[in-house]
């Protein structure tokens, strides 16, 4: 086991919650444990897929797996499980903190001038705040 990978007491709580394998026969070459050990150390790193170490199985096996599970919505269904079995434990605080410091507005949000449409400050058809008076009055008499 390498710095990274799955503890003997994390994989036996995940190995509960993982699909059964349907396909009798000839035993996998690959264990689903080093399968998921590589998907793991992909993710962690972000390296390309094909740069994932021979010690976890072909690339393109970890690869498989991967899609698979994301496609049948497998790995969101542990991650459901797993969060609804911390929050029942009062392992998770639900708490959200927004600070002002990592909000940014689009720039587009900021008021900035759009392109091809012409933008008034105020409207043209604003009345005037001064009394109007006729420059005709009445005769002075």
């Amino acid at each position: 086991m390498r710095r990274g990978d799955l503890t003997n007491g994390q994989w036996a709580r995940l190995e509960l919650l993982l699909p059964s394998g349907i396909k009798s026969g000839r035993p996998p070459v690959w264990t689903r444990r080093q399968l998921i050990d590589g998907i793991r150390w992909r993710t962690r790193t972000g390296a390309p897929w094909r740069d994932v170490p021979e010690r976890y199985g072909p690339w393109d096996r970890v690869y498989d797996l991967f899609r698979r599970w994301q496609r049948d919505g497998i790995w969101a269904r542990i991650v459901t499980q797993l969060q609804a079995e911390a929050d029942a434990k009062g392992l998770i605080i639900w708490e959200v903190n927004v600070d002002s410091t990592v909000c940014r507005a689009h720039q587009h949000a900021a008021g900035a001038a759009k392109r091809g449409i012409a933008r008034r400050s105020r409207p043209a058809a604003l009345p005037s705040s001064r009394p109007t008076t006729d420059s005709v009055g009445p005769a002075a008499g």
